[in-house]
């Protein structure tokens, strides 16, 4: 069954399958080392779960029959990540909780349901506290009149940018910038054309999921000129369980001092 809130499930869960890579990194950081049993071969955080826990296939294409035979009390999957009809053939058998991250705002609400389900509510509230203050501080610090529009780049071939109802949009907004696609839904295509003509002032090219490289922001710099165009660390614009911990002080770092 998909559970219709944290407090649904009857006992504390001893086997749980992880399906998102952000929400994995977040059942470490609450000390779920014994009881997460299974994670998405993206799972690449923490290092030592990723090598030595198993794996049942990406978030868009999961091991159905692997993980049914994994048994599993606890399933966490999310809107977004993950396909609805692999989730409601999982949900036939298991227990599943499917989160939607939009904002800052669902992250902390997120982290405390999973402190629910699992029996680790103290230490979610610590968590969602430490990341308020990293961010409160981060408000305070930002020059509200120094708002620059920018574009984010996820994908090459064609070019993907994001819309304004994700939370990567509004990790931008958080970072001092104005999504210049931001009256776009989702993830749409793009062109150069519409690039140029947008008004914006910086492109971020991604780490992920398209691992641009330098090469890419050389080419991309030459179509566009008079548009500053660099690289960013996707996990601190797109992670939002515990990695939330350092995208403040990354987008202070990285962005605080930014000239254009």
């Amino acid at each position: 069954m998909i559970l219709s809130s944290p407090d649904k499930l009857s006992y504390r869960p001893r086997r749980i399958v992880s399906l998102v890579p952000s929400q994995t990194e977040l059942l470490h950081y609450l000390g779920l080392e014994e009881e997460t049993i299974a994670i998405t071969k993206f799972c690449v955080h923490p290092a030592t779960w990723f090598n030595n826990k198993t794996r049942i296939g990406g978030t868009k294409v999961i091991h159905i029959e692997k993980i049914k035979a994994l048994d599993p009390d606890l399933i966490i999957a999310n809107k977004e990540e993950n396909v609805k009809e692999q989730v409601e053939m999982l949900a036939a058998d298991f227990p599943v909780w499917v989160t939607d991250v939009n904002n800052l705002t669902d992250a902390y609400s997120m982290i405390s349901d999973i402190g629910i389900l699992t029996g680790k509510e103290k230490e979610a509230r610590a968590l969602v506290s430490a990341i308020k203050i990293k961010f409160d501080l981060l408000f305070q610090l930002s020059d509200i009149n120094k708002i620059i529009s920018a574009c984010y780049i996820i994908w090459k071939d064609p070019l993907m940018t994001v819309g304004a109802d994700t939370f990567i949009s509004n990790m931008l907004n958080v970072a001092g910038f104005k999504n210049a696609f931001g009256d776009m839904q989702r993830y749409p295509e793009i062109s150069i054309s519409q690039l140029k003509n947008s008004g914006c002032k910086i492109v971020l090219l991604s780490s992920e999921p398209y691992p641009f490289k330098q090469k890419h922001i050389d080419e991309l710099q030459k179509e566009l000129p008079g548009i500053k165009v660099i690289m960013v660390d996707g996990e601190m614009f797109s992670w939002y369980g515990s990695r939330l911990l350092l995208s403040a002080d990354y987008l202070k770092d990285q962005f605080g001092d930014l000239e254009i």
